[in-house]
């Protein structure tokens, strides 16, 4: 029987979207009687989704796929299919079939619900299929999706962005920004917490401008609608972005009792220069009032971000703005990360690009302050009870793990299987970014 089996196996990089997209590929693939293996060798179809934010992921992508072309000689009807970000650059999908030939199936991110019909393509032709649609076209409902993250399922709202940050690729190989129809939305956060999910999580480019071409609904309207279904579970979403966090979305997020009480709000710098370079399109002054309002609203609101160092020209009286910021704001995580040059954005061609050095000495002093403001705000967690949603298994501290509504990660034991299961937790050990407890009876 195994012999007649077929298996497909999908190689992942980049962020949530990305991850929500390879459990459409994998739910097209098991429409079609595949099932999913961790082998190479036993695998009938390879996919990578591919990501270009960073270069380090474009690099990491394309060794693995040069690593395959062994495994193609030796196995004939293997099919290798790269997609994502990646290959909807302009011009690249042409120059990857150029340096890997073997490669079956070359489709981009405005075509991947045609998954399925570019590979019963190449299953009736030997030529290489390559498929990148260069508008993004209408949204399609109904692709079935094989999901991976239970108790958390991923909810696309909006795909493409209208933001054009100067550091970032995304509006060029993910197109203009499109809303989908608030009732599709609710409709399928009912389906998934009906079925036994415990935390729904939007997902967008810019969440926040969720419905700007729908011309009757916003963010805020669909936060209050979703928070009307029924049933226990937590809402969260991402990525906002501050230009458009207004205050009366923080009041639907306060008033909404499903809502978590954490919200990652991406700064990316604290100097109004370079926030201006950025095309980010708001001050330091306008990020900080959002702080304040969020606090207003929701006074132990969790505020997470992301954060660039060694942008193009950024001085070290720059950098220490972004130091300052993230002392006065006390953030409970922060993604930190050093500027990445990617071709065809403007930053790409701005001089002043800051030498490694330079870069590597302020993202680890970035680093250590978000990592000692992260310690300070755990051990206040020390002998307290949290309802902790439970989301997994950690084989290698043989204790089950879950998050708070704060979004803190906290690990404890327990004798039945208590994923998906919300459960109290006492707090008996504190460290950076994580939590130790035990659970506790009401």
């Amino acid at each position: 029987m195994e012999n007649n089996a077929k298996f497909y196996k999908i190689i992942t990089y980049g962020c949530q979207m990305n991850l929500h997209e390879s459990e459409k590929i994998a739910g097209i693939l098991t429409a079609l009687n595949y099932a999913e293996t961790d082998d190479d060798e036993k695998a009938k179809v390879i996919v990578f989704n591919t990501c270009c934010i960073r270069e380090n992921a474009s690099q990491r992508a394309e060794g693995n796929v040069g690593a395959l072309k062994q495994l193609k000689r030796k196995k004939k009807d293997l099919i290798i299919a790269v997609g994502g970000c990646m290959t909807q650059q302009p011009g690249f999908a042409d120059k990857f079939h150029e340096k890997f030939p073997f490669v079956d199936i070359i489709f981009g991110t405005h075509n991947l619900e045609k998954f399925k019909d570019l590979l019963l393509k190449k299953l009736s032709t030997k030529k290489t299929v390559i498929s990148i649609d260069e508008k993004e076209g209408e949204i399609i409902e109904g692709t079935p999706k094989t999901r991976t993250s239970f108790p958390n399922a991923w909810v696309n709202i909006t795909y493409g962005c209208n933001n054009f940050c100067t550091y970032c690729i995304v509006p060029y190989v993910r197109g203009r920004e499109r809303s989908r129809k608030l009732q599709d939305v609710v409709n399928e956060c009912k389906e998934l917490i009906d079925a036994g999910y415990r935390e729904i999580t939007l997902l967008g480019q810019n969440v926040n401008s969720y419905g700007n071409d729908l011309g009757n609904v916003n963010f805020a309207t669909l936060i209050n609608e979703v928070s009307k279904i029924k049933g226990k579970f937590r809402l969260k979403f991402m990525t906002n972005h501050p230009k458009d966090f207004t205050e009366d979305l923080i009041k639907a997020i306060s008033d909404s009792d499903k809502t978590c009480k954490c919200v990652h709000l991406p700064v990316q710098a604290g100097s109004n220069r370079i926030l201006k370079l950025m095309n980010r399109r708001y001050t330091r002054e306008d990020y900080l009032e959002k702080v304040r309002l969020l606090r207003k609203y929701i006074p132990d609101v969790a505020i997470t971000t992301d954060i660039m160092v060694s942008f193009p020209t950024e001085t070290e009286e720059d950098f220490l703005d972004t130091l300052n910021l993230v002392e006065e704001v006390r953030f409970a995580g922060a993604f930190t990360f050093i500027y990445s040059k990617r071709n065809g954005t403007p930053a790409a061609k701005m001089d002043g690009q800051i030498p490694e050095d330079v870069s590597k000495e302020r993202i680890v002093k970035l680093i250590d302050a978000q990592n000692r403001i992260n310690r300070e705000q755990s051990e206040q967690y020390l002998n307290k009870v949290v309802e902790i949603l439970c989301e997994g298994y950690d084989d290698k501290k043989n204790m089950y793990l879950g998050r708070d509504t704060y979004g803190r990660m906290a690990y404890f034991n327990g004798n039945d299987n208590l994923v998906g299961e919300f459960v109290n937790v006492k707090i008996t050990k504190t460290g950076g970014i994580s939590l130790v407890g035990e659970i506790v009876n009401d």
